[in-house]
């Protein structure tokens, strides 16, 4: 993915397995599946039934385990995290799994997500006399359960969720168990699935199938499971359930290998593409598309259209992470260092260049103008989802209204500026369609607050950049 770049990442990765000998490196290649989550830190907690081990560092997977740290992590359960930082910002005290020590034992905690009143909390929870070690969200959920009152754990922890708003797929472990949580919204994807007699947790099905795990269900909205030498036992939190998964998931963030709900990912978005050929019919001669989450979408318009599907843009896998900066200059130089045009393919063609979203724009418009350098005589620019034109504040490092060329700018303006002959987004409707969920509202079970404004859960001001307003 060009996310580094684009400026549209999600922000975690989690992983967890109970009663496996090898639990540690299981977690290690479950972790490596889901680096595309995260790519600015990584970590492992891991029980050997009396205490709680923690490795982490920043980096990939593979950077921070790469000494041989892996080894020294025995137990038979464990839970592991990747990071991209957006609430709290980075720095290692930030990598999780956060650990925390008591009296009563330890507990390590994981996830993936964002907690829209976690300010709030947290000034609540200072003013008890409570001290903060990180600038993570994630710490709110240890310290609501250290002072929750209840004498199990089980019940620490669902009385801490119900204060929770926002966006989360927690794994806690303990000594003795690991329970795992999903918000109400079931806003972050989150499945379980059996490796022998091992139960495992992960983001994204896929996953599963890189560690031979099969897949059993995904967790349930408002569900609390709790995992330990006794099996699984699974309760509710809740039962205030409104169903919202990310749109992005499918869109964007997802492996085209994974599963969310029973929808694979990449039919998912090759129907969001033959959806976009039925609405944005065009004369060209090959259709291209971004890689790599865009190669599904661009497929599925090539088969409705009828116009060739071809490589016309090339990812270099091999760059580095090291030269993104967060100046403009330097994210758009980004573009040429991670794709390349493939001239014999696109030179004196009419083009229809495929992609998932447009953020900012800048990308749009670099790799617009490589097709034209590349001898391109047509560029038409079709985006398999519709225009980005809220901030997300569940994950997803889109917070303010200011970077989003789309809620600033109409669709004639924004072809204008990224220099295409045409430009046409997918409309709601044929999202929703194409994706095709079961129906569980007017959106299907969605969120599509990035696109409509409309969000499935009370939006806290002190979470809002200074002039930005929102309507829930």
């Amino acid at each position: 993915m060009l996310a580094e770049i684009k400026g549209l990442n999600e922000e975690c990765g989690v992983f967890g397995v109970w009663g496996h000998d090898n639990a540690a490196q299981i977690t290690y290649y479950g972790l490596h599946s889901l680096q595309h989550r995260g790519q600015e830190g990584a970590g492992i907690a891991v029980t050997d039934g009396e205490k709680v081990t923690v490795a982490k560092g920043l980096g990939l997977v593979t950077e921070v385990f790469g000494q041989g740290e892996i080894n020294d992590l025995h137990g038979k359960a464990a839970i592991g995290h990747v990071r991209y930082a957006t609430a709290g910002g980075g720095g290692y005290q930030n990598v999780q799994p956060l650990h925390f020590q008591s009296h009563s034992g330890s507990l390590a905690l994981a996830h993936n997500g964002n907690l829209v009143n976690a300010t709030a909390l947290k000034h609540q929870l200072e003013n008890q006399g409570s001290i903060f070690q990180t600038t993570s969200d994630t710490e709110v959920l240890a310290h609501l359960i250290k002072r929750s009152g209840y004498q199990t754990l089980k019940d620490q922890v669902k009385n801490a969720l119900t204060m929770l708003k926002g966006a989360y797929a927690f794994l806690i472990l303990t000594e003795t168990e690991m329970l795992v949580a999903l918000d109400p919204n079931g806003l972050r994807p989150l499945s379980i699935g059996r490796l022998g007699d091992a139960y495992v947790v992960v983001s994204e099905t896929c996953a599963l199938d890189v560690i031979g795990a099969t897949y059993v269900r995904d967790v349930e909205p408002g569900e609390l499971l709790i995992i330990n030498d006794g099996g699984l036992t699974s309760e509710r939190f809740t039962l205030n359930i409104n169903r919202a998964i990310c749109s992005m998931e499918y869109i964007y963030f997802s492996r085209p290998d994974s599963n969310i709900d029973g929808i694979n990912i990449h039919s998912a978005r090759k129907n969001l593409g033959r959806q976009m050929a039925i609405e944005a019919p065009v004369e060209a001669d090959v259709v291209t598309g971004v890689p790599d989450s865009s190669i599904s979408a661009a497929i599925g318009f090539a088969e409705q259209s009828g116009i060739p599907y071809e490589l016309g843009l090339i990812k270099n896998r091999y760059v580095g992470r090291t030269f993104i900066q967060p100046s403009q200059e330097l994210r758009e130089q980004g573009v040429k260092m991670k794709l390349s045009p493939v001239r014999k393919i696109v030179e004196g063609k009419r083009v229809v260049m495929v992609d998932d979203s447009i953020v900012r724009g800048t990308t749009s418009r670099r790799i617009v103008n490589m097709l034209r350098e590349a001898g391109a005589t047509e560029v038409h620019v079709r985006i398999s989802s519709p225009p980005i034109k809220n901030p997300c504040f569940y994950g997803i490092d889109t917070s303010t209204t200011e970077e989003l060329i789309a809620a600033n700018h109409t669709v004639e303006e924004i072809r204008e500026m990224i220099g295409a002959d045409s430009l046409v987004f997918l409309s709601e409707k044929g999202l929703v369609e194409a994706i095709d969920r079961p129906y569980e509202g007017k959106y299907r079970g969605q969120c599509m607050a990035c696109f409509t404004g409309k969000y499935p859960t009370e939006i806290y001001q002190d979470t809002l950049h200074p002039h930005e307003k929102v309507t829930c």
